[in-house]
């Protein structure tokens, strides 16, 4: 077993808690910047999110151009 099917299975196995530590992170810095680049944070939230699903093997439900989640309305 290679360095990335250790990643792979460590991935699949804790994908909750690095969901969660994804959208945590960008909170984080939606916080500390008062919205500032919140849109920039969310673009990297979903490509985390989008990169995580491909390492698990997940297909995402939604078509590629649609968001994980709705933009924030100012």
């Amino acid at each position: 077993m290679g360095l990335f099917d250790n990643l792979d299975d460590l991935a699949k196995q804790h994908e909750t808690q690095i969901e969660e530590g994804i959208e945590r992170a960008g909170d984080f810095v939606d916080d500390k910047t008062d919205g500032k680049y919140a849109g920039h944070v969310d673009k990297a939230q979903d490509f985390g999110n989008d990169q995580l699903d491909k390492l698990t093997g997940d297909q995402p439900e939604r078509p590629a151009d649609q968001p994980r989640r709705p933009a924030d309305q100012p």
